[in-house]
């Protein structure tokens, strides 16, 4: 997909242009929201559709009136997931008055973190970043808002317990990108191997993961209990057809949340039948939220992208935090609704969501002054051959563990800057 800058207007009553916008929307009646993100170099058909889901839940709510009376306008762009270009787009999104940020890329959000902070800009790191951007007292303007992936990792390895009742003596492998976002659950997992007795071996391999022929045999000698693959994009259906070249055993082998339905038709359905993942939104059609969307967007010739993509996990991540915006929107509205439309007015209204689940797509979100991350709260699903199946209900696990590690990194960020 070939994005050079794009600017989005998820709304009936606004014109779409390159450079400028024609509306009738009041000018303090509108939330500018940049998205520059990463459409042609490692996360793909991620951001696609991740893109997708979010432009349709914003006309969703643009047509019905915006979010406490405002509009939301997104402008969407292409970075590449290169930090000069991601620094360009924002710096020119901040002149713009955007007061909200999504790189969906931990490399670029980890750059972006000091200028979020001094532009009082709100920066969301959906399901990445840095992990102990949680702490909202260190990171007042950096907002996961979704479990981040210590959260995650703390939940597979619960889920493996669960399944071998102890997980002493056990083999876990990671086979991860060799980045640091697929460094990011690493100190998760040494230290829960510490605690519940498994070993842990990690096998890195160079973004974006065309290549990992030579990883996966040697995953398959060392005879693990457990496989964790920790990637996204091409990285992601790479590893899951080597796994099944190397005739690995799918209900042992499970990934992050960035697997999608997308990567199955690549792989295979029936190949990758077994496989699992963390689920922090509810996958497919059935959540009302998706229905509405059908109806009201899709059905009236709206949609920002292709009809098939709807309800697939990336697409209803890109709902989630859409979602979530919105509400920090609404929130804000209540507390203030003159505005003016700043970074800290949003950032107020973000900080007071409380058990949101968009209509019960989501376990339910409160975010604090001192929690970014959102409660923490996901599930486990299994690919079933036709779609991603949950095997529990939402749920939290080894969070002592997670806030202990966030809380010693967010420390050292408040001492050194880094």
């Amino acid at each position: 997909m070939n994005v050079d800058r794009r600017t989005f207007i998820a709304s009936t009553a606004a014109t779409m242009l390159t450079g400028t916008t024609v509306t009738t929307w009041a000018q303090d009646r509108i939330v500018k929201i940049g998205m520059p993100m990463d459409f042609t170099r490692v996360y793909t058909f991620v951001t696609a559709e991740y893109a997708q889901g979010h432009r349709d839940y914003l006309t969703l709510i643009n047509d019905r009136g915006g979010a406490g009376g405002y509009k939301i306008l997104a402008d969407i762009t292409d970075h590449g997931n290169d930090i000069p270009r991601a620094i360009e787009a924002y710096e020119r999104m901040k002149r713009e008055g955007a007061v909200l940020i999504d790189p969906l890329s931990t490399p670029v959000a980890r750059a972006l973190v000091p200028r979020a902070l001094e532009d009082k800009i709100n920066m969301v790191t959906t399901l990445s970043g840095r992990s102990d951007a949680a702490d909202g007292e260190a990171f007042p303007y950096v907002m996961p808002l979704s479990p981040n992936y210590w959260t995650q990792a703390g939940l597979l390895i619960d889920y493996f317990r669960q399944q071998d009742k102890d997980l002493r003596g056990k083999k876990i492998v990671l086979v991860h990108i060799d980045t640091p976002f697929g460094k990011e659950p690493i100190p998760i997992f040494q230290a829960l191997a510490g605690k519940l007795g498994y070993s842990l071996q990690t096998f890195p391999y160079a973004p974006p993961g065309n290549d990992q022929a030579a990883i996966w045999p040697q995953v398959r000698r060392a005879q693990p209990d457990w496989i964790i693959f920790w990637g996204a994009g091409v990285g992601q259906t790479v590893a899951l057809s080597e796994a099944v070249r190397n005739g690995l055993k799918m209900d042992r082998i499970s990934s992050s949340v960035w697997l999608s339905e997308s990567d199955m038709d690549v792989v295979g359905k029936d190949a990758c039948k077994g496989v699992i993942k963390f689920e922090a939104a509810a996958g497919g059609r059935d959540p009302k939220v998706i229905q509405q969307i059908l109806s009201e967007v899709v059905g009236k010739g709206k949609g920002a992208g292709q009809e098939a993509k709807v309800g697939t996990s990336y697409y209803n991540i890109g709902v989630m935090m859409a979602a979530i915006a919105a509400e920090g929107v609404r929130k804000a509205a209540e507390k203030a609704p003159n505005g003016p439309v700043t970074g800290p007015w949003l950032n107020a209204g973000i900080r007071s969501i409380s058990d949101f689940t968009a209509e019960g797509m989501l376990p339910g979100i409160t975010v604090t002054s001192q929690d970014h991350q959102g409660g923490g709260k996901g599930r486990i699903a299994r690919w079933d051959g036709a779609k991603f199946a949950p095997q529990t209900d939402w749920f939290t696990a080894n969070q002592d563990l997670v806030w202990s590690e966030i809380k010693k990194y967010s420390e050292e960020f408040k001492k050194s800057g880094k």
